[in-house]
């Protein structure tokens, strides 16, 4: 039974590593495509910082993608860019890649 409770352990134990590596590199990548957005509104420094926390937060209103999606194509359409939830998702899914490739790189 030992060697059962184990592998069991040992499996929970990988799922919560895996959640949190998950939510970690979707928190990152939320900040990547905030501080994507807040270039394309032509944000200083300090302003981009603040707007990509601001986009990290938002993700925490509802489950997957739809919250960030709102946001930044609420506050790129008020800010006079040209924009769409295309351009948006795409911009998603590449910062969602290089904020993994900075998790490889940093382990």
């Amino acid at each position: 039974m030992t060697t059962f409770n184990d592998r069991e352990n040992a499996f929970e134990n990988k799922f919560a590593r895996d959640e949190e590596l998950q939510f970690k590199v979707t928190a990152r990548r939320n900040k990547l495509v905030g501080l994507w957005a807040a270039e394309k509104m032509g944000l200083t420094a300090e302003e981009s910082d603040s707007y990509a926390k601001s986009v990290v937060q938002a993700d925490f209103e509802e489950a997957g993608d739809e919250d960030v999606v709102r946001k930044i194509l609420g506050d790129l359409t008020s800010a006079g860019v040209d924009s769409d939830e295309a351009t948006i998702r795409a911009a998603l899914d590449a910062k969602m890649v290089e904020a993994r490739r900075q998790f490889i790189e940093e382990a």
